[in-house]
């Protein structure tokens, strides 16, 4: 039987002129190299958290079990909110704690978890402040890291 590799999905608002989103997946696959990676949109309106919201509540259903869901859309970028892991069923999802996984709660009330990701300090200051935290801890949840990391 032919083996699934982990799948990440991306969303954001990074657009798909400029280099970051593939600077987002070279975070990712850095740390993992074998993740599959799915671009859901990087055409979300700048800042805008209900558009993700809607993407992503649409958009994780069509993914198989263990698939994490990235989203990087935040208006707070660089402030100290701390980035969230959400936990379902059949799905993880990481992003800021903004109210982006606002379709995933209603959806998902039967089974659900929320973390705060806690990083170490020089793991922040990597990357710019949408990729790294997120990045990371997307991939190290599909590594299925130790929940201790995620408070």
């Amino acid at each position: 039987m032919l083996e699934r590799r982990t799948v990440i999905t991306l969303t954001s608002d990074f657009g798909t002129k400029d280099p970051f989103v593939g600077q987002m997946k070279g975070v990712i696959i850095n740390i993992n190299p074998l993740v599959e990676l799915v671009d859901i949109t990087h055409e979300i309106t700048p800042h805008n958290i209900k558009e993700a919201a809607l993407s992503t509540g649409f958009s994780y259903r069509y993914f198989p079990p263990r698939t994490v869901h990235l989203v990087v859309v935040d208006p707070g970028v660089g402030s100290s909110r701390r980035p969230i892991l959400v936990v379902t069923e059949d799905h993880y999802f990481v992003g800021p704690d903004n109210g982006v996984f606002s379709f995933i709660y209603q959806k998902e009330k039967r089974y659900l978890k929320v973390f705060h990701i806690t990083l170490l300090p020089q793991e922040r200051l990597t990357y710019f402040s949408g990729q790294g935290p997120l990045c990371t801890s997307g991939s190290m949840a599909c590594q299925r890291h130790s929940s201790s990391q995620f408070r």
